[in-house]
């Protein structure tokens, strides 16, 4: 069979001249109309599952001159009110200090405002009433204040994030900060430790990345107090900011035999370094099966350019029908990481892993030594999508960029503003346009672009020329994007686009884009095509490079998007669909696709209605989501020969 990748997803049967397309679909929650979204950033759109506890280091040093004639207290404070003033309302958010009681003693850790909805008035006048005086029992700290933060409540998965802000490293010896760090992040899913260091060096500053490194976190360098402040800024938006999973809680198994039975839908599970999940699936022997699976590791934890995902889909003995890899491409941090492969019925239908039977979905996660040791979550979608009704002839297959290739004029003009979203579930939705966000280090935003029938997505992602902290180019990061189909599945660009680039600071432009929409696009060959091959919402992602931390002097850097949807829609996929009608059949062409709201991933179960000529047919394909990370997963897929 050909093994490719499509996230399926069918929202209604369209009954069109008595002829229906019945699509194979799981109960996933909806979304609100995109058009309805709040206007406000990410990090306002808190879904209670996330929060934040600052340890903030009150020993004697604290109060020091930090060179500006203040203390290092002082240049702290202020610091705390800046990113209390920023962080999201409501957001669950805690202080805890130590060395702020007693001259001495490695006991003295207090906990000063507990993790509640953010009071930024109180935060403020707790930080005030702070007075440096005592030792640093960094250890204590740490492993009181993991028992700070609270649990998601009902089963959710959130980023829980320690922050902690040292001028110093830990005199008290025991217990040992970094293996305290290391045991936290190997207890639990969505625990990260970050640290800040203040004005430090040599042996402090090496116990403070050993810190954030074994607690899945970062570490943030600050040698002033603008430094301090930005930094600060930027590891609690970034905690606020997190991907807001969805989905069924399962337990995958960790062999074959005790894999739990899957309906289409969408799933949370978690998977450690080295391991593989296993999932149960019956299906037919004719319909187009898809299966993502999006790792999301903690933003910038420690990661390897080869540490990899991938999904497979195997038939009994008869082994892989199909098998896909993601890879992170790069060690500067973790991102989204997103692996999707599909069981597409060959056009003969002969081969085993066309026939109708039990099925096993697969998940494997590798990692080098040293990467991050944490479980992640996983985000699973599992979609079926019917095949077209008989006797209808498709379009031919649409195998070139054409117009949308590397050459396109993409839109000019003054950007409108936008905030991107956390993953798939809450990208953004957007048109053809110029674009302006805003991101932060080690971020990933999102945004979904409408594109149907015949339709095809051609973007750039322009980098801003930012004010850098010492006005040198030496530190590089990279900024980079990704395009992912309606079903998740990440695309390559076939050379023809430079999805990466270096970034210090200086302007610097990525670009991608896809082929046209076509349903027999799923019989080619090439990885840059055979995906697309129903329309519905497009993701686009853009990633910041964690080391951007060390360069830009803003705590975000701007960010342009000029998005382009080419070619007149169809009403369908058969040969002579005729153009798309918008709503309201005022005949304005407009993509069906930005009608779509509910489903999996924010993609939707979406339905497209075709009818040709006087022998009206009804086409409903269905598209399921599946995903990769944005930036550094380059994919390798191979298809199964059985």
């Amino acid at each position: 069979m050909n093994a490719r990748n499509h996230h399926r997803t069918a929202r209604v049967g369209t009954l069109i001249g008595g002829a229906l397309f019945a699509l194979v679909a799981g109960g996933l929650p909806a979304l609100a109309d995109p058009s309805a979204a709040p206007e406000t950033p990410a990090a306002a759109r808190s879904d209670g599952s996330g929060s934040l506890v600052m340890v903030l280091d009150s020993s004697g040093s604290m109060a020091d001159d930090d060179g500006t004639g203040r203390t290092r207290m002082e240049s702290a404070r202020t610091a705390v009110g800046t990113v209390v003033d920023g962080l999201p309302d409501g957001f669950p958010t805690g202080l805890r200090v130590y060395g702020a009681d007693r001259p001495q003693g490695c006991a003295d850790t207090r906990l000063v405002r507990p993790v509640r909805p953010l009071d930024r008035a109180a935060m403020k006048q707790a930080v005030a009433a702070v007075r440096p005086r005592g030792d640093t029992p960094i250890g204590l700290s740490l492993r009181k204040a993991a028992r700070d933060l609270p649990r998601p409540a009902g089963g959710s998965i959130g980023t829980r994030t320690i922050l902690l802000v040292s001028d110093g490293e830990d005199n008290c010896g025991t217990p040992p900060p970094c293996e305290v760090a290391e045991q936290l992040g190997k207890e639990g899913v969505g625990l990260r430790v970050d640290t800040v260091g203040f004005q430090v060096k040599g042996a402090a500053r090496e116990q403070l990345e050993c810190i954030a490194n074994a607690g899945n976190g970062r570490y943030y360098d600050a040698p002033d107090a603008e430094a301090l402040a930005r930094q600060l800024q930027r590891a609690s938006r970034l905690s606020a900011d997190g991907y807001r999973l969805r989905g069924e809680r399962v337990a995958g198994a960790a062999t074959a035999g005790g894999a739990p039975v899957l309906v289409p839908g969408q799933y949370l599970d978690t998977i450690g370094p080295g391991e593989k999940r296993y999932y149960a699936v019956g299906l037919d022997a004719v319909s187009t099966v898809d299966f993502a699976a999006t790792a999301v590791p903690q933003p910038g934890a420690a990661v390897d350019t080869f540490d990899a995902l991938s999904t497979r889909i195997e038939y009994d003995e008869h082994g892989s029908c199909g098998t896909h890899t993601a890879r992170f491409l790069q060690k500067e941090g973790a991102v989204p990481l997103t692996s999707a492969v599909a069981r597409i019925r060959s056009q003969e239908g002969t081969r085993t892993c066309d026939r109708a039977g039990r099925y096993r979905l697969v998940v494997e996660r590798e990692s080098k030594k040293g990467s991050d040791a944490a479980r992640w979550p996983i985000e699973l979608v599992y979609g079926v999508e019917a095949p077209p009704a008989k006797g209808v002839t498709l379009a031919q297959s649409q195998t070139e960029y054409g117009r949308g290739g590397k050459e396109a004029v993409l839109p000019a003009g003054d950007p409108r503003e936008v905030r991107g979203g956390t993953g798939f579930n809450d990208a953004e939705t957007i048109g053809e346009g110029v674009w302006r966000d805003r991101i932060l280090p080690s971020q990933t935003l999102w945004y979904r672009v409408p594109a149907g029938w015949g339709q095809q997505v051609r973007y750039e992602v322009e980098f801003a020329n930012e004010p850098t902290v010492d006005g040198g180019t030496a530190t590089y990061s990279y900024g980079a994007t990704q395009l992912y189909t309606p079903a998740r599945h990440p695309l390559t660009g076939g050379g023809e686009f430079h999805p990466s680039a270096m970034y210090n600071g200086r302007p610097a432009a990525v670009a991608m884009g896809g082929v046209p929409v076509a349903w027999t696009n799923r019989y080619e060959d090439r990885t840059d095509v055979w995906p697309v091959h129903a329309g519905g919402g497009f993701y686009l992602s853009v990633t910041l490079g964690a080391q951007a931390a060390e360069i830009a002097e803003n705590p975000q850097i701007g960010l342009v998007l000029r998005v382009s949807v080419l070619g007149e829609e169809r009403a369908g996929p058969e040969h002579g669909a005729p153009a798309a009608e918008a709503p309201g059949g005022d005949g304005k062409h407009d993509s069906t696709a930005s009608a779509d709201s509910g489903g999996a991933g924010g993609a939707g179960w979406t339905g497209i209605a075709a009818a040709a000529g006087a022998a009206v047919m009804a086409a409903l394909v269905a598209v399921f989501v599946y995903v990769r990370s944005r930036r550094g997963a380059a994919a390798r897929t191979t298809r199964g020969s059985a």
